[in-house]
């Protein structure tokens, strides 16, 4: 078993044994338990009711935190033409030509967010080995594969974060930074949780079937188990 800092264990003390918390009790935790020396990351964990291997059960999807995400996102945009002139207007840090198309072949990944316009798809599926573990795989159902460059560039600079469960059923989702105010990182934890209740799978149950189990956690420190059922009930 991995040795837990003491760190850690002092923090993992504020948490009740045997309690499952509403979001909002969670969120104050989070705060206190973040006593890292760097801002922490936050993330909202799921096991979901979901068969991972049936495609009308895979459970994905983007939002637009209120709060925003705290990062300066980095975006590779793959386009053509005079979609390439759109993206520069938008604000894109990366243009996906000839030679940095090779580069991420070999390895470069210095970006946060990659769109491309539905044209390009046939290239970007060449890579799909190499940014789809990563969660960087643009999609049309998180609004990354789009002729509309300037407004998916817009959505992403705006706080715009994307899910999808992993092959285990389980979605991670970062709802911001342990710097947040509680209201702000309530909020955008709030956000998420209504966008994955939109996202159930039309043939999986309620509440009981669909949130099997939940927490909220920073990145250092320990999770926060929160009430599936209740989250089910405020929020659906």
């Amino acid at each position: 078993m991995k040795k837990r800092s003491k760190r850690y264990r002092a923090a993992a003390q504020i948490i009740e044994a045997g309690r499952r918390y509403g979001l909002r009790d969670a969120a104050g935790l989070v705060k206190k338990m973040a006593t890292a020396k760097f801002d922490e990351s936050v993330t909202l964990a799921f096991r979901l009711g979901v068969d991972p291997t049936k495609a009308e059960e895979q459970v994905r999807g983007s939002v637009v935190l209120p709060g925003g995400t705290g990062k300066k996102m980095r975006i590779l945009v793959f386009a053509k033409g005079e979609k390439i002139g759109e993206a520069r207007e938008a604000g894109a840090d990366l243009i996906a030509d000839d030679d940095l198309y090779k580069k991420i072949q070999e390895g470069f990944l210095e970006f946060d967010a990659v769109v491309a316009t539905p044209d390009e798809m046939a290239k970007v599926g060449k890579i799909g080995k190499i940014l789809g573990p990563r969660g960087l795989m643009p999609s049309p159902k998180t609004g990354t594969v789009t002729a509309d460059l300037k407004g998916a560039i817009q959505k992403l600079r705006a706080g715009q974060v994307s899910y999808r469960n992993d092959k285990e059923g389980n979605v991670h989702v970062f709802v911001g930074k342990a710097s947040f105010g509680e209201a702000a990182l309530l909020g955008n934890a709030e956000t998420v949780v209504r966008s994955l209740i939109v996202a159930k799978p039309r043939d999986i149950g309620g509440r009981a079937e669909y949130f099997l189990s939940a927490s909220i956690a920073p990145c250092m420190g320990p999770a926060v188990p929160l009430d599936p059922a209740r989250l089910w009930d405020d929020f659906a």
